[in-house]
C-alpha cells in the first residue's frame, strides 16, 4: 500500500469528537469525495486487493456502498446489496444480530447470489464486527463463500477482526486508528 495514499486520506478525513455521542472519535469519510483523484485511488487501492480473486462484491448499506459498487465495477464482477430490514422486496434472507443495546437485522435478495461464488464484502469501516459478521452469514446462506473483507477504516481495540476470523478470509483496510 503507498503511504502516500494512506497520508492523503489521513490528512482528508476528519476526525469529530463526541459525534454521535460522547466519547465518539467520528471519522467523517465525506471529504473523499470533495477530490476525484483521491477517491479514484482508493477505488484503485481496494480492486488491486480483490481483482481476480471474487466472483462478486457485496456491500453493506449505506456507506459500503459508497466504495462498493465501484470496486466491483472495476474488477468486473456483480454488485449486491446488504440492506437493513424492510427495504427489499421478497424473496430476501435475513440475518439478526446483536448491538450493543438491543439487535438488528439486514437482508439480501435471494438468488443473487450463486453457490460457490468467492465474494468480497465491503464497507467503509471495521468496528465491532458484528454488521459484517451477519453480513458474512447471509452470504453463506445463499451457499457462497466469504473470501475476502475490505474496509476503508479499522478501528483498534475493538476486536472486529477476530469476530470475522472464523470466516478464514482476507481482509485489508486501508487505515487504521
Amino acid at each position: 500500500m503507498s503511504a502516500d495514499l494512506v497520508q492523503r486520506l489521513e490528512n482528508a478525513i476528519e476526525t469529530v469528537p463526541n459525534f454521535p455521542h460522547d466519547g465518539i472519535m467520528f471519522r467523517d469519510i465525506t471529504p473523499i469525495f470533495l477530490d476525484h483523484l483521491l477517491y479514484a485511488d482508493v477505488i484503485l487501492n481496494l480492486a488491486e486487493f480483490s481483482r481476480g480473486k471474487v466472483d462478486a462484491v457485496c456491500g453493506i448499506e449505506s456507506r459500503g456502498y459508497l466504495f462498493g459498487i465501484a470496486v466491483a465495477v472495476a474488477i468486473g464482477v456483480p454488485f449486491i446489496l446488504i440492506r437493513k430490514k424492510g427495504k427489499l422486496p421478497p424473496p430476501f434472507v435475513a440475518e439478526k444480530y446483536d448491538l450493543e443495546y438491543g439487535s438488528a437485522e439486514i437482508e439480501m435478495r435471494e438468488g443473487q447470489l450463486k453457490p460457490g461464488q468467492r465474494v468480497l464484502i465491503h464497507d467503509d469501516l471495521l468496528a465491532t464486527g458484528g454488521t459484517t459478521e451477519a453480513a458474512a452469514r447471509l452470504v453463506q446462506k445463499q451457499g457462497a463463500t466469504v473470501s475476502q473483507f475490505s474496509f476503508l477504516i479499522g478501528l483498534r481495540g475493538l476486536q472486529g477482526e477476530q469476530k470475522l476470523a472464523q470466516f478464514d478470509a482476507e481482509i485489508h483496510k486501508i487505515l487504521e486508528y
